[in-house]
């Protein structure tokens, strides 16, 4: 039931003796041969298993063909997860060691040591069973962790230095608008006008908080002996300080409940019985101290769009070819659930 690493796949090898080499007289394990693998779930950043003697690695670089300053800057990440250790924040893997020369694999990237649990993606792994009560409480756990990184002294950490919070709201709003028109393939009408809709209804400022800005089930390491204790979270690619409602916008957008489109399960197994709704989400949310939310609906269809447009710079890489991860090819259809989630939002005024 653990999250378990197969064969590489095809175009996406790594250069076991050049990362050998390179990694002999710096980290534990290296120094006899390597074995390599590739953990298959993720759509972004490229998750490789690394078995060095007795030590498990994993080693995380950028997709191929991607856009590297723009969304998977290695060292940002690297620095992400050195800092929350150094704040107390116990819930992430260990950072090994960061690369920064080009010539190992043309790319930066990064070692953290391996961290074993049960990862809930698009389906319940094989002879796992999850009863609605523990559904209740993992999402309240979910929940409660989203709460406690929002809630980070980001001075005293040294996090603030990872963002600029100023006008954070609209950066985000005019980023992302261009990133969809930088890597659209189809004309999809509730995605240009969810970006219009935006421009217009930014709300005022609310506070700043580092956020995570992906956190969803299929981010979280659970223990395998008690499924509603989160043990890890992963995926710290786009954390900066910010907007937290604009992370629970995302953690929303990704929230799926069972009247959703079919195209948007695969993202959570938050529409399974048991789970709260994105509504008793918010609710949850809000009840702790300091965190009052206004104006869900913009934050809701912003992290729907958001969303799309991830979606829809994956799907743009693998049309051009650069992946051949049967996966993406289906990831269309998302993309347009996610731009007719967030019309829909707008239009009835409620998630």
């Amino acid at each position: 039931m653990l999250d378990q690493p197969t064969s590489t796949r095809a175009g996406e090898e790594l250069d076991k003796d050049k990362l050998q080499e390179y990694l002999r007289n710096k980290v534990a394990g290296f120094e006899r041969e390597i074995s390599i693998q590739q953990f298959p779930s993720g759509y972004s950043n490229l998750t490789y298993f690394i078995l060095a003697g007795d030590h498990e690695y994993v080693l995380r670089r950028p997709p191929f063909g991607a856009n590297i300053k723009s969304a998977h800057d290695m060292e940002r990440e690297y620095t992400v997860l050195t800092r929350l250790k150094q704040a107390g924040y116990t819930r992430v893997p260990e950072a090994v060691h960061l690369c920064e020369d080009l010539d190992v694999m043309g790319v930066k990237f990064y070692l953290m040591k391996r961290v074993k649990g049960i990862i809930l993606r698009n389906r319940l792994p094989k002879d796992l069973s999850i009863n609605e009560e523990s559904f209740r409480l993992l999402s309240q756990s979910a929940i409660d962790q989203l709460v406690y990184l929002h809630k980070l002294d980001i001075h005293a950490t040294g996090l603030d230095t990872l963002g600029k919070p100023e006008g954070y709201v609209q950066r985000q709003v005019e980023g992302w608008t261009n990133r969809y028109v930088n890597a659209q393939t189809d004309e999809i009408s509730s995605m240009n006008e969810v970006a219009e809709w935006m421009q217009t209804h930014q709300p005022p400022y609310s506070r700043t908080a580092f956020i995570h800005n992906d956190f969803k089930y299929d981010n979280l390491v659970l223990n395998p002996d008690n499924l509603t204790e989160i043990i890890a979270v992963l995926d710290w690619e786009m954390a900066t300080v910010g907007d937290p409602l604009m992370d629970l916008g995302t953690t929303l957008a990704y929230w799926a409940e069972a009247g959703d489109p079919d195209a948007l399960k695969p993202f959570s197994l938050t529409w399974m019985p048991g789970n709260l709704t994105r509504s008793e989400v918010v609710n949850y949310y809000q009840q702790q101290p300091g965190t009052s939310v206004d104006n869900i609906v913009f934050y809701y269809a912003f992290g729907a769009f958001k969303v799309g447009v991830i979606c829809q710079q994956i799907y743009h890489r693998y049309k051009q070819g650069f992946t051949k991860d049967p996966r993406f090819a289906s990831l269309i259809h998302v993309i347009k659930a996610c731009g007719e989630n967030a019309r829909k939002a707008i239009e009835q005024n409620k998630i």
